[in-house]
């Protein structure tokens, strides 16, 4: 599926970016699902967004400044507020009317978990609730912001695979010698994904027994991953001495063939039970083994099941195509993809 060909899924929120990158005052580029967007921050410390070409000749405006909480275009000085209405035109006197025609597209934008999110259409659903990010008891770790060249679909889909953590992750948790994951307890489908719980056990590293105050070498994590359509997650790990360790990931969509990997974490435990950089330490390990493997696999994924083979442990994976391929025939689309090999169209020389 190349997201970008696909309208229905601009009606989704997406976070883009950490708030703190527009502490400055500084405008932000972005490119979500295709489209080039400018972000900042208004008057009141609330992010805006809109497209990122001006509609007079089309240059950059993340390339201008924020003045009086509008975006201002290098080239001519033309400002736009978050609405996309251009609200001045140096050109013009104080007689002359701004006409109505001058403006770029505006987009939804909020903030929520410390990051800015953006809708490019009419959403669907709202921004996921994470109870534990208002709950005193936890604290956020705010993890990881790096860009995978990889599809945000196989980015999820490895999100809920138990299957491949003992080989891609046997450098950090897994463990070889179990290689048959226990089977999932259930899958309840819900109006923005699913819910799938399990448990497994897990290699306890030196670093690990640091995190969670457990000094085995092994250990059982019990399991609820949620899935958000279509393109974010959260893993709540239970540990057998009470410790939770949710995590939140969102495989943004830059274009058909990079993510922005968005993740942060919520503990009910303090920095002094553990270190957050020793946190984010293991985890980092953990996305760096699965981001070697996803940077390898085409980055077309069919939503069709006949053009790959398939395990009990692909039976998220498989829910989450069966959705989004139902989600684009309710809204009169189709699956549209690449018209030659994703290996071939990489390589535009056929050398």
């Amino acid at each position: 599926m190349l997201v970008t060909q696909q309208p229905i899924l601009k009606r989704f929120w997406y976070p883009v970016m950490p708030l703190a990158h527009l502490a400055d005052g500084t405008p932000q580029s972005f490119e979500l699902l295709g489209q080039r967007i400018v972000l900042w921050l208004d008057t009141n410390g609330n992010p805006a967004a809109v497209a990122d070409r001006c509609c007079h000749r089309s240059a950059r405006l993340s390339l201008g400044q924020v003045v009086n909480g509008c975006i201002r275009c290098p080239y001519h000085g033309w400002s736009f507020d978050g609405d996309g209405t251009c609200v001045n035109v140096p050109q013009l006197t104080s007689e002359q009317p701004i006409p109505k025609t001058y403006r770029v597209d505006g987009y939804r934008c909020e903030q929520r978990y410390g990051y800015v999110w953006v809708c490019l259409g009419e959403p669907l659903n709202q921004i996921p609730e994470i109870p534990e990010a208002t709950d005193p008891q936890f604290r956020q770790i705010h993890q990881f912001y790096e860009t995978w060249q990889a599809s945000s679909l196989r980015i999820m889909e490895n999100s809920f695979d138990s299957a491949h953590g003992h080989f891609v992750h046997a450098a950090s948790w897994g463990n070889q010698a179990n290689p048959v994951p226990p089977p999932i307890d259930e899958i309840v489908e819900t109006e923005y994904g699913f819910v799938m719980k399990h448990w497994i056990e897990v290699l306890n590293p030196d670093l690990q027994k640091r995190n969670l105050g457990i000094q085995t070498a092994k250990t059982i994590r019990t399991n609820e991953r949620r899935w958000y359509m279509p393109f974010a997650r959260t893993l709540k790990i239970h540990y057998p001495n009470g410790l939770i360790h949710l995590i939140f990931t969102a495989a943004t969509p830059v274009n058909d063939q990079t993510s922005q990997i968005i993740q942060f974490c919520l503990r009910n435990d303090t920095e002094a039970d553990a270190k957050a950089a020793d946190i984010i330490a293991f985890d980092r390990q953990v996305t760096q083994e699965d981001r070697l493997i996803l940077e390898t696999t085409d980055y077309d994924a069919p939503l069709s099941l006949r053009e790959e083979e398939h395990m009990a442990a692909d039976k998220p994976g498989i829910l989450m195509r069966h959705r989004l391929a139902a989600l684009l025939k309710a809204h009169g689309e189709v699956e549209q993809r690449c018209l030659v090999s994703p290996d071939l169209s990489m390589n535009s020389h056929g050398d």
